[in-house]
């Protein structure tokens, strides 16, 4: 019986090896498109500028799920052989290429939203729109508390300061009909003009 021949595999794990770089790229991608993401949130952009960067996101995604089945389909083969020591060497290009398909065929977007770096980004992008959500709640809430003191101020300006003399009141009495406050001296004198002038006071 013939042994099974010896097949080198140095410049398939060198291909590997480059495509192991090819990852690191993509990696690099993915994590300048979420500062990218982050910096459009922070900086109050469009919604659609941040949704177009997820989508960046998911296209990198894609290239790694693509990445990782061509390198598992690869690996997979030579495992194979490794296994079987064929007497003739296999085509290895046709064994990659079906280990390759079958592994795509199973592909679906549940996938690719599962993608760690892409599941990072989207928690990072959740935290930061919480975050602004909330800062954008307390500033509200500072401008409506600024409104309710310049309302206390001015209704307390209001109730010291007399509608007829614009002084502030020494002797303040109300008027029970409109429930105005007025300085008792100028109402008297406003009240006694009218009455001369034979006019209607209220």
């Amino acid at each position: 019986m013939q042994r099974g021949t010896r097949i080198s595999f140095s410049s398939v794990n060198s291909s590997l090896s480059s495509l192991k770089n090819c990852q690191s790229y993509i990696n690099t991608g993915m994590d300048i498109a979420t500062h990218v993401a982050l910096d459009l949130v922070e900086n109050f952009n469009d919604e659609e500028d941040v949704r177009s960067m997820e989508n960046v996101m998911l296209e990198y995604a894609a290239l790694d799920r693509e990445l990782n089945h061509y390198m598992r389909a690869f690996e997979e083969t030579i495992d194979q052989i490794k296994q079987d020591k064929p007497e003739k060497i296999p085509d290895l290009k046709s064994l990659v290429k079906e280990k390759f398909t079958a592994l795509e065929s199973m592909n679906s977007d549940s996938d690719l939203e599962k993608n760690e770096k892409y599941m990072y980004f989207k928690d990072q992008l959740k935290d930061m729109k919480k975050q602004f959500r909330l800062q954008s709640d307390s500033n509200d809430n500072d401008d409506i508390e600024q409104i309710d003191e310049d309302i206390a101020v001015t209704q307390s300006q209001m109730n010291f300061i007399c509608p007829i003399t614009q002084a502030e009141m020494k002797k303040p009495v109300r008027n029970k009909i409109c429930g105005h406050s007025y300085e008792e001296d100028a109402i008297l004198k406003f009240i006694q003009t009218r009455k001369q002038q034979k006019k209607k006071v209220w």
